[in-house]
């Protein structure tokens, strides 16, 4: 067995202070008294009734079954639908002008509608307003109207080489007879209908 000398041990050494005592403070509860009672007086006055003094009565918030009236007719609100605009070259029930009801292809009232029209306007309008005017060669004037759904013109534009053109175009379509409307998917729509009138001033 090996044995080692005591020198050879290691001086170093850990030392451990005593730990202080801590005093813990004791905690005293405090007892709160009880609230005290409230005081009753011995003698109780009475108050009388004042017979001038007037009580406003509690009225019945029922309703009698008997006052209910019943209303006469319960009208149900629709609301309003956004009519469809139709080209005149793309409506499948084209418009019917007076004179072309007896036409049951709709390729046939087209044609039918277009020179009824056309037909109108060379009747109507006045030839001698260019020369008037100071115009001279060939003159065009493009309009365009719509054909509600109840068959009325509406919605007239036109544009030409002057004002009075413009004016005299406007008051020949205005004048154009009420028409069945045109129909789309079996529902009345609004009409668009190109017109152009060319016309020349004779010197």
């Amino acid at each position: 067995m090996k044995t080692y000398d005591k020198e050879e041990f290691s001086k170093d050494q850990v030392y451990l202070d005593d730990f202080e005592e801590e005093v813990i403070p004791i905690t005293e509860l405090v007892t709160t008294p009880p609230p005290k009672p409230p005081v009753i007086p011995d003698v109780i006055d009475v108050v009388k009734d004042d017979p001038e003094v007037k009580e406003n009565e509690i009225e019945s918030t029922e309703t009698n079954l008997d006052d209910i009236v019943e209303p006469d007719e319960i009208i149900e609100h629709k609301p309003d639908e956004e009519v469809e605009t139709i080209p005149f070259t793309l409506i499948e029930d084209v418009p019917i002008f007076p004179g072309c009801e007896a036409l049951e292809d709709n390729a046939a009232r087209k044609t039918c509608m277009s020179e009824k029209i056309t037909a109108y306007v060379n009747k109507n309008f006045n030839k001698d307003l260019g020369r008037e005017l100071g115009l001279s060669g060939i003159n065009r004037i493009n309009i365009l109207f719509q054909i509600n759904t109840e068959g009325d013109i509406v919605n007239i534009q036109a544009r030409a080489p002057h004002p009075k053109l413009e004016e005299e175009a406007k008051n020949i379509i205005k004048s154009l007879p009420q028409m069945q409307p045109g129909k789309q998917r079996g529902k009345p729509v609004n009409v668009n209908y190109a017109l152009p009138i060319i016309f020349q001033v004779q010197n």
